[in-house]
């Protein structure tokens, strides 16, 4: 039996691939994506465990990363992207997986990522958190130059392919569509969460962010107020510390502007602030006690959300704008898609579906079935597929004449 199981585990060749990305304990999103995706990666791979190129920008330099980091690229300093390339191109590594988001990178626009890819000898792929609107703006035209220079590209709606193909001609080729990753959370009643933090008989909303002015709280806000006439004993948490970016340009502009309003509805009851960045387990925890997650972001073209996407894996009912990635997410029952800026719509979906129990549990198991593709187990196995295709491709072969 011992030799059969190890035969299995080497049937799949081991992938030793290198990660650029902002990483934990940085305070990003991207950073804990990368986290959760080579924590699956390693699980399934582990004869070749990732290493990570950290991206750091002024003052972050002397932060104690974990062992997996194995360099530290200076964000403005292009410099420091050259050593990196040569570190990458004297590696024995496969291939190379850069996270793409445009405030990562220094440069006009985030160029110094062209000048990166240019220096890469290795099969380069890219996962696209954001795509511009317009393929000729200057992010655009970064974004462009990236396409012609990588071997693969990963999105994280089939909309984002479709857009990269038509707007910024990337061989369709190249991309695959890879859903963002969840955790795998069991489908369970809130009641028994909510008494763990003093919430029983509650009627919970709420998000989990690192906060901004494009997520649109105050229409959760506003919402909330609206649900209280109907349900008073609702209760909105809007979970986050200020996005970093944010925190360094604003101060607490914007969440002051939230508290305020709250005050000025009189629901200050009925709203609680967490102002945390929360671990994975307390971040799953207030998944499971929350009754409804509300993305009313303001970007209609916003093409990812790791907070949506947990939301969904956890077998929430999400209510959400019309933004790309919820679109396509919440389509065929998974969810409820309101108007932008529309806190009425908001505390009539809530309101309409509180009171059909039956109609909430089935809406929550669609999103949880659907949820189940999106395992980190699942989105592991398909990036370790297109390392593999990308590998025996090379970085050539893919690349636009």
């Amino acid at each position: 039996m011992k030799a059969k199981n190890s035969n299995l585990i080497k049937k799949r060749k081991a992938m030793r691939a290198i990660y650029i990305s902002t990483y934990i304990p940085q305070k990003c999103g991207i950073a804990t994506f990368t986290k959760d995706v080579t924590t699956a990666i390693n699980m399934l791979n582990p004869y070749a465990l990732a290493e990570i190129m950290v991206i750091v920008k002024e003052g972050e330099e002397n932060l104690e990363f974990p062992w997996e980091v194995k360099y530290k690229i200076k964000r403005k300093d292009l410099g420091s992207y050259i050593q990196a390339a040569n570190y990458i191109n004297n590696s024995g590594c496969d291939v190379v997986l850069m996270e793409h988001e445009f405030g990562i990178f220094g440069g006009n626009f985030g160029d110094y990522a062209v000048d990166f890819a240019k220096m890469i000898k290795k099969p380069l792929i890219i996962t696209c958190h954001t795509i511009p609107k317009d393929a000729e703006s200057g992010y655009g035209k970064v974004l462009r130059e990236l396409g012609k220079l990588v071997s693969g590209v990963t999105v994280m709606a089939r909309d984002s392919r479709d857009k990269l193909i038509k707007n910024y001609e990337v061989d369709k080729r190249k991309i695959a569509f890879i859903p963002h990753g969840t955790p795998d959370i069991a489908l369970t009643s809130t009641e028994i969460y909510k008494k763990q933090k003093g919430l029983a008989g509650k009627l919970v909303l709420g998000s989990i962010n690192l906060i901004s002015e494009n997520k649109g709280l105050e229409y959760t806000i506003e919402a909330v107020a609206k649900i209280a006439k109907v349900f008073p004993q609702v209760l909105g948490v809007i979970i986050g510390q200020t996005h970093p970016g944010v925190l360094e340009f604003e101060g607490e502009k914007y969440r002051k502007f939230l508290k305020k309003k709250v005050k000025e509805l009189g629901i200050v009851k009925n709203i609680r602030f967490v102002d945390k960045y929360l671990s994975l387990d307390d971040l799953i925890l207030w998944l499971k006690t929350i009754d409804f997650y509300v993305t009313p972001y303001l970007d209609p073209q916003q093409s990812s959300s790791g907070a949506l996407a947990y939301a969904i894996g956890a077998g929430k009912v999400c209510i959400s704008t019309p933004y790309k990635y919820a679109s396509e997410n919440l389509a065929k029952g998974r969810g409820i898609i309101v108007p932008f800026k529309n806190s009425e719509a908001i505390a009539r979906a809530v309101i309409e579906m509180w009171k059909d129990q039956e109609k909430m549990k089935i809406m929550q198991n669609r999103a949880y079935e659907y949820g189940r593709f999106m395992t980190w187990t699942n989105v592991a196995l398909q990036h370790l597929d297109m390392f593999e295709l990308i590998a025996k491709r090379g970085k050539k072969t893919c690349q636009k004449k």
